[in-house]
């Protein structure tokens, strides 16, 4: 966290950078991490288990995909968290610990009233408590990232994103597997009770934790904008429907699921066949991507619109909104002036060559790997390497610097996608796979650690909570983009490699492929397993080429911050020398 741009300090020499490892308000970070990921597959992974054999439809069980809706639309509320005190529970336990404890009791609350309930008769109340589950989830995870960056310094942001990321990763294992070895043994209802016991691990940890520096309050002047009641709630209430719609419109882009808006659009005089048509090409793959990010565009404008001063006219709350949402945005701009859109670039793509790799598992089977296999070594081993790489990432951060390490980890996504082109010349060779996902896993690991610090370190105190949900929101939006076109990709490259095009080539890498290795995929495709081959090496060679833009934009942004960074040392030594008795 920088209130302003300040040099990282020295890194840790050697192995002494693991040393942060055993500090209180690491393990305490590990143990807020897994109450962080514990509700978040509850309220619908696991959920739609008990759904299933309730008797529910397929249908249904999709509706409650949008309990998670929250957890993408966090930056909506997100300047609430950062600007409102939790009455008497801030004075003792801080600011950040206080919006903790009380979303942490939100969750448990939530999961004992589902685990009281039967969805055969109730379907309505569970879905009601599931949604509750999900905002004061999507709340905590505001508040802990807040807190894990007030509480550390810019030394200590990737070991505490480390941490962060290893607790809830473990909560993912625990509350996908755990409820459905219960519910096999006694009930569901016992299953989500012991879950909502699990939530205390939070609790516990809140309270144990570190307090944060003393929270600033940014103000926002208004003394001197007349006061107008009645007015005013007229227009608090048109800009609170405005940021209510364009919620909703953006929710409905990011997660694909048009059903959400179907009930706004009948009310406003769609009908049902043109709502259909909409329906259909909403869905449609792979151009309704398109509209889908479209419309999350959309979203956002009016969310900027519903903040935005009225013209000519001065009103409280024009002002408290603009203040809300557009001061930390001018915040950053002001503290980042000259590399502040490049830095929001970089986070947009630094992921992207991982957020293309969304038809793996039918990489995997058309190779001729089994579920088995794949269950093996992606779910057990993969785990066990990307653990690995959180663990380095964190360290790196330590030992080399952030700034380093966020360039090292740009580098990282993009070259790993190389070993799946290997891997396609392979076959299914178990211990090809396992080199493939180890290698990979280890590079994801250490790059979503040093992406996570480096946004860490680029908020400021008052506004961390809503700039680093802000940051957290851009950075998967490209990819839902450019990830639609994966399989066509593929496709297209095999068909371009069977009749001979710049791609036959690469079919001779397939020459000695075992039998039946990408025999059924390429039968599905219209193409030869060789051409299919040769397609999964293009694609893989596409994703590498892609991670070109976030390396290149990692060294810009690097020198142009490193820049600015020596410019306030500069300045700040200068007015220490002034200020010096002569």
């Amino acid at each position: 966290m920088t209130e302003t741009t300040t040099a990282n300090p020295a890194p840790k020499r050697g192995l002494a950078g693991l040393a942060v490892y055993g500090e209180r308000r690491v393990f305490i970070m590990l143990l807020l991490g897994f109450s962080a990921g514990l509700p978040n597959l509850l309220i619908f992974d696991t959920l739609s288990a008990w759904l299933r054999e309730s008797g529910v439809t397929l249908e249904v069980i999709g509706f409650f995909a949008l309990a998670t809706l929250s957890y993408s639309l966090k930056f909506v509320w997100a300047p609430l968290i950062d600007r409102t005190r939790i009455p008497l529970l801030s004075r003792f336990l801080g600011h950040r610990r206080s919006w903790m404890l009380v979303t942490q009791a939100i969750v448990i609350l939530g999961l004992w009233l589902i685990a009281g309930l039967n969805p055969v008769n109730a379907l309505g109340t569970v879905a009601l408590f599931a949604v509750m589950v999900g905002f004061a989830g999507a709340t905590q995870d505001i508040v802990i990232d807040a807190w894990r960056i007030e509480v550390a310094d810019d030394s200590r942001h990737g070991v505490m994103a480390a941490s962060y990321q290893l607790g809830y990763r473990v909560a993912i294992i625990v509350a996908g597997a755990v409820p459905l070895v219960l519910a096999e043994l006694y009930n569901w209802n016992l299953s989500y009770g012991v879950m909502a016991a699990l939530m205390g691990i939070g609790i516990a940890a809140t309270l144990f934790a570190p307090r944060e520096t003393a929270h600033t309050l940014r103000a926002i002047p208004v003394g001197d904008i007349p006061s107008r009641p009645a007015i005013e709630i007229v227009e608090w209430i048109a800009r609170l429907l405005v940021i209510a719609a364009a919620a909703l419109i953006v929710g409905t882009g990011l997660t694909g699921q048009l059903d959400l808006a179907g009930g706004a659009m009948r009310g406003i005089g769609l009908s049902q066949a043109g709502f259909d048509s909409l329906k259909a090409a909403w869905e449609a793959k792979p151009g309704g991507v398109f509209l889908q990010v479209g419309s999350v565009f959309i979203g956002l404008a009016l969310l900027v619109l519903a903040c935005w001063p009225v013209p000519g006219a001065r009103t409280r709350p024009g002002a408290y909104l603009a203040g809300s949402f557009g001061e930390p945005v001018r915040d950053f701009y002001r503290r980042f002036s000259g590399v502040a859109t490049l830095i929001l670039a970089l986070i947009c793509v630094y992921r992207l060559a991982d957020f293309v790799l969304n038809i793996m598992n039918p990489f995997y089977l058309d190779l001729g790997f089994t579920k088995t296999e794949l269950a093996e070594v992606r779910k057990v081993f993969g785990v066990i390497a990307t653990t690995a790489g959180v663990l380095v990432g964190g360290w790196s951060v330590a030992r080399l610097g952030l700034i380093r390490t966020m360039v090292i980890g740009a580098f990282m996504s993009p070259i790993s996608n190389l070993v799946f082109a290997w891997l396609a010349t392979q076959g299914p060779t178990l211990s090809a796979l396992f080199v493939a996902i180890g290698i990979d896993n280890v590079a994801t690991g250490y790059a979503g650690t040093a992406l996570i610090a480096y946004m860490s370190s680029l908020t400021s105190v008052g506004f961390t909570a809503t700039q680093y949900a802000l940051f957290s929101s851009l950075y998967a939006l490209p990819g839902k983009l450019i990830a639609s076109q994966s399989g066509r990709i593929v496709e297209a490259s095999a068909r371009a490699a069977e009749v001979g095009g710049p791609f036959a080539p690469l079919t001779a890498l397939f020459s000695r492929l075992p039998e039946g290795s990408l025999v059924q995929g390429a039968a599905t495709s219209g193409v030869s397993p060789a051409a299919l081959g040769a397609g999964y090496v293009v694609f893989f060679l596409y994703s590498t080429v892609i991670g070109i833009f976030a390396i290149v934009l990692a060294f810009v942004v690097a020198r142009k911050q490193t820049a600015i960074e020596a410019i306030g040392r500069d300045a700040v030594t200068a007015g220490e020398a002034e200020a010096r008795p002569s």
